[in-house]
């Protein structure tokens, strides 16, 4: 029953979309923004703010992530059968 859902296995047209605005930045972007995340959290941390320093620390895997989403989007887009 599941491979009647989507038989072509084809990206919808959210996903489509977002892989169109996210293949725009430069990847570099998300290597910056999660090590400001690291500094940021370091200097809360030198200020006292223990919990706060927590908290943004950990914004540095999640803009990894999307890094790494961006450089696969870039490379390899979406489905190639979409851009015939």
């Amino acid at each position: 029953m599941n491979d009647q859902i989507n038989p072509q296995h084809r990206e919808g047209k959210v996903a489509e979309a977002i892989e169109e605005q996210t293949a725009k930045l430069p990847s570099d972007i998300f290597l910056w923004a999660a090590i400001a995340s690291m500094g940021a959290s370091l200097t809360l941390k030198i200020l006292g703010r223990k919990h706060t320093a927590l908290f943004v620390g950990q914004w540095a895997a999640p803009f990894l992530l999307l890094g790494t989403y961006n450089k696969i989007v870039k490379t390899q887009g979406h489905d190639s059968t979409d851009h015939e």
